[in-house]
């Protein structure tokens, strides 16, 4: 709406000279209380200088300029919304340095264009005015190109904050804030912050450190003088988040199906998805002693999640070796594969059935001092009890489907009660970090996809010499993570390969192995000979089908496998990860239902790192041309191999944004 309203230049004028008129309204009618009281004077003695705010903050701005300074400029943004904000501020007087850092975005937003105006018009004497935070976030995280400019000018960096008691926040990446008129308003500066000529990289980020560090504190002054709580704040957020209607009816529906769950544990336990010796952690009983000392708790639903985890908790231990761990799983599956793979002294436990008297006696046994939540698992109960003890909440690894976004985002009353719980979401990438943000998470910051770091599963397990025996000399192509209705197509896809490869073997494992049975049917029905890995057999000479419905063998199947069809993206369940199908060495295909990996394959597909398939007679053609072509297929491995490199390195931002909440290394080691 603001970038075709832009267009206007009637309107943008209107609503320059509107929004000037309000900021003098709500300036002229509020009760103002300003720190220090020698304010006025620090300010003249240090001019001219960087006047640095918050952007979700930064609406009254204008009216900090002292009289005795001849000229200001600000910093404003080239896109169409900055169109508004700079028509505003030409009505009090401002020059503009158009451009602004480029935050995790990649296009250029005139940001090195800006930084030089910016210096050329402190050294004639004339005052900065700029936010420190950029767009798309993470909110109140200073960048470094304000340290730049600092250094560049020989000009001090000085924070400060407005606020008042009543305003209205959006729900955006900054919480932009609308202050209304007749107020208590508080104002706040903080000590300069200086940066000298020949600063180098580490004096540079103590300078960011120090303006970040006295941003924070003269907001939190500001808020404090106007008798309000700050919008980014764990009290108002969950002020403005509590619970509705919807979600109070689904605690009361758990606390009254309590009586039911032994019989639900007793159908699960039937179906094997239960482990009968381990029902009392389903009630939040523990099986095991709490160790002395912090301890990081981190759950992850299934395989995929606990993945995900594993590297996280053997970074966390290489950091902090006195740090325990307790990683709570949902899946058979992933339990055993928890106990198999956690370091020494880490602890696996079911987590407790979404109950809030499981969860509350969970917590009182286990007592965590920060709790990691991997992907999307969000739990009403488990979540309001773990915020209601006063637990760090931290989303890793965050990532929501289109179709669940829009869910949460239909019931807010359900949803941002929850979402509120979060201190912070590690998102996958910015897009989704926006969503959890307007979910109502406090803070979202973008650090990559810790898949893209997590070593591939086991390839070299029992079992495998005798499937090598049998493959040998025949050409296989694996569908993995098969979906209902993809198999069928997989069978297709094989039919017509086979006019070109008579010896092939395909291999389907299929997401869920108890469906292994009902695959080796419907790929029978077409008069295909099918074998099943769970009952104990090899595929012979004249199986043309394998079924690999077995647990823990996937990494063994995509080594063994020159090419590799990733599922549950033919029938736009949103696909699998491909990333432990490269990293064993296997050419990737994919439908066209990959959304909810979207960063990583747009850019395997975008490198010729990963081929897209839309029906049988494409899947067929591709996997001839790379069986039967070794150097076409190595190459495509290759470029995959490279665009994974070029996403690695979500595993140390994560490390390091998560250093907030645990003790700090040198503490550890000094109480040792």
């Amino acid at each position: 709406m603001f970038k075709s309203l832009a267009r206007s230049n009637r309107l943008v004028a209107l609503a320059g000279w509107l929004g000037a008129k309000y900021i003098n309204l709500v300036y002229g009618t509020s009760d103002i209380r300003r720190t220090p009281d020698d304010l006025d004077q620090r300010l003249k003695d240090q001019d001219p200088q960087i006047f640095i705010t918050w952007h979700g903050q930064f609406l009254l701005a204008p009216k900090m300029r002292p009289p005795w300074v001849p000229e200001v400029v600000a910093m404003v943004a080239r896109h169409g919304d900055a169109e508004f904000i700079a028509e505003t501020l030409k009505h009090f007087g401002t020059n503009f340095a158009r451009g602004a850092g480029a935050g995790n975005r990649r296009k250029d937003r005139g940001g090195a264009t800006a930084l030089r105006e910016a210096v050329k018009a402190l050294d004639r004497g004339t005052t900065i005015v700029i936010t420190a935070d950029v767009p798309p976030g993470p909110a109140r995280r200073a960048s470094m190109g304000i340290v730049t400019m600092a250094r560049l000018s020989g000009r001090p960096m000085v924070p400060f904050g407005m606020a008042t008691k009543r305003y209205f926040a959006f729900n955006s990446w900054s919480k932009l804030t609308i202050n209304y008129p007749f107020n208590r308003l508080g104002i706040a500066v903080g000590d300069p912050v200086w940066v000298s000529a020949d600063a180098d990289e580490e004096e540079m980020e103590r300078a960011r450190q120090a303006l970040e560090d006295g941003l924070n504190e003269t907001m939190a002054k500001a808020y404090g003088l106007a008798g309000s709580d700050d919008p980014i704040s764990d009290a108002y957020r969950l002020k403005r988040a509590k619970p509705g209607a919807v979600l109070k009816a689904y605690r009361g529906l758990t606390r009254s199906a309590e009586p039911f769950v032994p019989k639900l544990l007793d159908w699960r336990e039937g179906k094997g998805k239960e482990e009968p010796e381990h029902r009392g952690e389903r009630f939040g009983e523990a099986s095991q002693a709490r160790p002395e000392g912090t301890l990081c708790w981190l759950h992850a639903a299934s395989v995929g999640e606990t993945n995900a985890a594993l590297p996280l908790i053997g970074a966390l231990k290489k950091r902090w070796p006195d740090l325990n761990i307790l990683l709570t799983t949902v899946t058979v599956t992933s339990a055993k594969l928890a106990r198999s793979r956690l370091p020494e002294g880490a602890i696996h436990q079911y987590v407790p059935l979404d109950s809030a008297e499981y969860m509350r006696r969970f917590l009182d046994h286990w007592k965590p001092d920060l709790a990691l939540l991997v992907e999307s698992e969000i739990w009403p109960n488990l979540l309001l009890e773990t915020k209601a003890r006063g637990v760090p909440l931290v989303l890793i690894n965050g990532r929501i489907s289109k179709k669940t976004y829009n869910r949460w985002r239909r019931f807010k009353s359900f949803s941002r009660p929850l979402f509120s719980c979060f201190d912070l979401v590690l998102a996958q990438n910015a897009s989704l970090g926006r969503q959890f943000m307007r979910l109502g998470a406090g803070e979202s910051i973008a650090v990559g996809n810790l898949k893209a770091d997590a070593p591939p599963p086991p390839a070299d397990i029992e079992g495998r010499p005798a499937l090598e025996e049998a493959l040998k000399g025949r050409p296989v192509f694996l569908a993995s993570s098969t979906h209902p209705g993809e198999d069928e197509l997989v069978a297709q896809a094989h039919e017509i390969a086979k006019r070109d490869l008579p010896d092939l073997l395909t291999i389907i494992a299929p997401r869920h192995p108890h469906r292994g049975p009902g695959v080796a049917k419907a790929v029978s029905q077409r008069g295909l000979k099918t074998a099943l890995r769970s009952e104990g057999a090899l595929p012979g000479p004249d199986t043309d089908v394998y079924i690999a419905d077995t647990i823990g063998e996937l990494g063994m199947l995509y080594a063994l496998s020159p090419v590799a069809l990733i599922g549950g993206s033919l029938k736009k369940e949103g696909g699998q990860n491909p990333v432990e199908a490269i990293k064993l060495g296997a050419a990737v295909l994919t439908g066209p239902g990959w959304s909810n990996f979207k960063d990583s394959y747009s850019q395997l597909l975008e490198a010729d790192g990963c081929r897209q398939v839309g029906d049988p007679q494409a899947m067929a053609r591709e996997v001839v041309a790379l069986l039967t072509n070794e150097n076409e297929r190595e190459a495509m491995i290759a470029n995959a191999t490279r665009c994974l490199n070029r996403m690695s390195g979500a595993l140390d931002r994560t490390v390091a944004e998560l250093a907030r909440f645990l003790p700090d290394e040198t503490e550890t080691t000094n109480e040792a």
